[in-house]
């Protein structure tokens, strides 16, 4: 495995160039220009992140979601909360977002509270298949078999098509209010380009980091 590691190409480049004295007071502006240029740049899936959380023993948990909308609060993303990340949250109301996009040797890693509120709406833009199965609820449980899962999402299908407007009672927005936002630019001497923005007293700000 190590050979097969070793052979495999990364931050190969073309990368796109990074001026950190350019760089916006705002994170936030900067996270949009990346967005869009990620976006550009036919990165699959850009909006998907990863959250990690840690149990009451400080043990991480990590998976990847979808982000659901950035407002001047911060990143949010919508979840059960009877499930192990609502659990998490629960104790430890803190998380981490990490965004990697490949082509772009680029990553952004968010760190902040967590502020959790009504998902109501969200839930209703799911599709079908996504409400009944968070209605058919048990997230993060053990499952017997596959039929039994079969069965409660049909049970809670029925129920969608039934009452459309019903919605999942654990279903919530977080919102990670960042505190620490970096911006990692890959380069191909890895001799990376790091910005990090702090918010300090209710203003951002800023400095760069060595790789």
């Amino acid at each position: 495995m190590r050979e097969l590691l070793r052979a495999l190409p990364s931050l190969a480049g073309p990368l796109p160039a990074f001026d950190p004295a350019t760089a916006p007071e705002d994170p936030l502006a900067l996270f949009a220009d990346w967005f869009e240029a990620a976006i550009e740049a036919g990165v699959r899936e850009p909006h998907a992140m990863t959250l990690s959380t840690v149990d009451e023993s400080g043990r991480p948990s990590a998976r990847v979601l979808i982000l659901k909308d950035l407002t001047e609060e911060g990143f949010q993303f919508a979840f059960g909360s009877a499930g192990r990340k609502g659990k998490e949250l629960a104790h430890t109301p803190w998380a981490a977002l990490t965004f990697y996009w490949s082509p772009l040797g680029r990553q952004v890693r968010v760190r902040g509270r967590v502020e959790l509120a009504d998902g109501s709406r969200d839930f209703l833009a799911r599709s079908e298949s996504a409400r009944a199965v968070a209605l058919a609820g048990k997230q993060s449980t053990p499952l017997a078999d596959r039929a039994e899962l079969a069965a409660a999402v049909e049970s809670a299908r029925e129920r969608v098509r039934r009452e459309p407007d019903v919605v999942a009672p654990d279903w919530v927005i977080g919102t990670v209010v960042g505190e620490e936002i970096e911006f990692w630019q890959g380069n191909d001497e890895r001799r990376h380009i790091r910005v990090q923005y702090r918010r300090v007293a209710g203003a951002w700000t800023k400095e760069q980091l060595w790789p």
